[in-house]
Formats: C-alpha cells, structure tokens, sequence
C-alpha cells in the first residue's frame, strides 16, 4: 500500500519518519477494525445477548475516560515513540491471545472483554502520544498536509477494515485476530524504526499541576477551547450515523447490503476529501472555513433525515463525511499548531475526552431522542442543533471565527504556555 499519489505526497516521501508513522498508523487501523468486527461476532454468536454488544463498547470507554489525564502526562513525560510501541506491543500481545483461545476452543465471553479492556487500557495510554508525535516528524510548514494524509490512512481503515474482517471471518474469528496480530507487528515495526525530525521537547518535573496542565492551557487558550468544544457539541448532536440500521430498514426499505453502502458513505467522502486537502493548503480564512464546514455538516444532516431515497441518502452522508473532514484537519491542525510541543500530549489526551464522550454520548443522546420522537426527528433536531451550535460558537469565540491562518507565531504560543 502507498500513499495516495499527490504532489504533496511526493514532498512527505522526503520524510522517512513521516512514511513509518503512516504505515505504522495503516497498519494498526486496519488490524484494530478487523479485531472490532470479529470481536463483535464472536461476543453475540457465544450470548446471543445484545446487551453484551455494548458491553464490549463500555469496556474500551470506561479507561479512555478514566485514563485520559495520566496518558497525556506520559506522554508529556516519556519518549512518546516508545510510548506508542509499548501501547503496540501490549495490544499485539492481547491479540494473540484472543487467537490462541480461540483456536484452542477455550474462548469465553469473560475472557473475550477482558482482554478487550486491556486493550482498551493500552490505546487510552498509545492515543496522545500517537496524536503528538506529528509535529516532530514533518516541518511545520506542511502539518496541515500531514496531517489530512495521515487521515487518509485512518479513513482506508474504516472503509476497508470491517470489510476485510467479515470476508475472513468465514474461516473463522481466529483467523481474523492472526492477521490482525500481523498487522499489529508491522505497526510496532514501523514505529520502532521511526526516527524523530524535531528535537524532543524538555521533559518538566511531574507534578498535581502538570498533571491537570492540558486543562488550564485549554481553557487560557480561546482557539483551543474553541475547535475542541465545537466538535465536542457538533458530533454530540449531530449523531445520525447512529441511527443508520433504523433508517436502512424502516425509511429506506433497504437491506443489509443498503446499510453496508449508507455506512460506508461518510468514509468515502471523508478519504476523498483528505486526498483533495493534501493536494491544496488552506492559506486563507481558515476559521471561516472551519465554521462552514461544521455547518455543512449539520445541512447534510438535515438533508439525509428528510431523505427517502437511497441515492439521495448516499448523497448526504458522503457530503457529511467530507465536511467533517475539513473542520477535522483545521481543528487537529489548528490544536498541534497552537500547543508547544512539550504540552501535546496533555492537550490531546484533554481533546481525546472530548472526542470520546462525544462520540459514546452522541450515540446515546441519539438513540434516546429517537425512542422518543422517532429517528427522522432526532436527525433533524441533531442537524437544527449543530447549526444553532456554529453560530453561537461564531459570536462567543470572534478570535477564531477571523483566524486567517493555522499557523502562529512563535512568540504567542510561549506566552500562551506561561500562563500555566
């Protein structure tokens, strides 16, 4: 597999460091999404509960929630590239297992989420640490592409990985966790070989105040909290991909293979758009551009709950996708940018809490809102609400809406960190 052919591509094959955290992230994508669907499968086909489904959920959220906060002072703390490896390896390890138990007939449902958790524990240490490393492997100048090709990656995982994992499971879910082990091991080989770019940051002494740092930088720094809290409330409400069996099934009189193509949708645009984004550099009006997009997001919401053909569905969810790509790339730019790198960690571990508790929460706030109103509803109040959200977040964080360029001077983001 090679990076999509672009010319910016071409420029981030001068980055060796770069092209192994690609691959190391491609890797474990694809395995992760693999070991999802055959960890699901195999939960429901031992209980036949569906409850146990979401146990599987609650299990992985639960340490990256509670563990947010220590992960993102060791990654502040300690060499994140080793951070990311040991994440890897515990993770890899936990795989195997799952193989071994299950080719040896001696897997049980207790057995399965366990081991799910600790994989869970070592992903809420692996992701700020992977989220922070970025910076350090590409010049600052082509972050913002770095980081929409780095996203491309994360999109073929979604897009593929399901897919992959199910044609496998037919041979059974040993099979399954095997080849996700593999990719496991190229993603820590990868990483191993990985060699920074940019000098690591000065390691500060650990501390009660370190420790909740993130916080206080997030809250001092109005286009931090700005990016961080608009996508916190616009995914909060604008969940409809959660309700997408119901729509396939009872809206769209469609079958399995219907809400195969209606979850696919948002990942096509999203890869399509980032391959666009890695080609073009946002130089102007970035803020704006953030703004409409998270607005486009919630039009295209509206459109997919009013819609009653699949075309039109299809339509709205790759134009969903595709927006929430942009807005994606700003605001994961936009926060590495205005963070000094001896803060990353702490800072994404504090955007990673948002980014989970939105995403398990606006699963939820969707599926209550429509076993109460009915699901095209809940879409459309989902959409109506991310609109009202953009153009409230407009008038309360003026900063950002006039921000013309991702990038900072140095001088502002230093005075940003004494504040601390």
């Amino acid at each position: 597999m090679s990076l999509p052919s672009t010319p910016s591509s071409a420029l981030l094959r001068k980055h060796p460091a770069f092209i192994a955290f690609w691959f190391s992230r491609i890797a474990s994508g694809f395995g992760f999404q693999m070991l999802s669907v055959a960890v699901g499968w195999q939960v429901y086909s031992i209980t036949g509960r569906a409850f146990d489904l979401g146990l599987i959920g609650l299990v992985q959220f639960i340490p990256s929630v509670l563990l947010a906060l220590p992960a993102g002072h060791v990654a502040d703390q300690f060499e994140r590239r080793r951070v990311v490896l040991i994440g890897q390896i515990v993770e890899w390890t936990a795989i195997v297992l799952l193989a071994a138990l299950t080719l040896l007939g001696r897997i049980h449902e207790l057995g399965i989420l366990l081991l799910v958790f600790v994989i869970g524990v070592a992903k809420a240490f692996e992701a700020p640490s992977m989220q922070s490393l970025l910076p350090a492997l590409v010049p600052t100048s082509i972050l913002p592409r770095a980081v929409a090709v780095s996203g491309s990656a994360f999109q073929m995982a979604m897009i593929l990985g399901p897919a992959v994992g199910g044609l496998l499971y037919v041979a059974g879910p040993g099979v399954v966790y095997l080849t996700a082990a593999a990719l496991y091991l190229i993603a820590a080989t990868m990483m191993a070989v990985l060699r920074y770019e940019q000098a690591p940051p000065k390691r500060e002494p650990a501390t009660m105040k370190t420790l909740f740092a993130g916080v206080h930088f997030i809250r001092e720094r109005k286009d931090v909290l700005g990016v961080i809290s608009l996508d916190l409330f616009a995914v909060l409400l604008g969940g409809a991909t959660a309700l997408l069996p119901i729509f396939a099934r009872d809206i769209l009189h469609t079958g399995p293979w219907g809400l195969g193509l209606l979850r696919a949708a948002p990942a096509v645009g999203a890869l399509l758009m980032s391959v666009w984004l890695a080609r073009h550099e946002m130089q102007r009006r970035v803020g704006m551009i953030m703004f409409v997009s998270v607005a486009g997001f919630g039009l295209a919401t509206l459109v997919f709950a009013v819609s009653t053909m699949l075309w039109l569905s299809l339509a709205a969810l790759f134009a969903l996708g595709a927006f929430d790509m942009v807005s994606m790339v700003i605001r994961g730019s936009l926060v590495q940018l205005d963070t000094p790198d001896a803060m990353r960690g702490r800072v994404n571990a504090v955007n990673s809490i948002f980014i989970n508790t939105s995403n398990q929460l606006g699963e939820f706030e969707s599926g209550m809102l429509a076993a109460l109103v009915g699901a095209v509803n809940a879409t459309l109040l989902g959409g109506i609400g991310t609109l009202l959200v953009v153009g409230l977040w407009m008038g309360m964080f003026p900063s950002l809406r006039r921000r013309q360029s991702l990038h900072v001077a140095t001088g502002d983001t230093e005075s940003s960190a004494e504040v601390i």
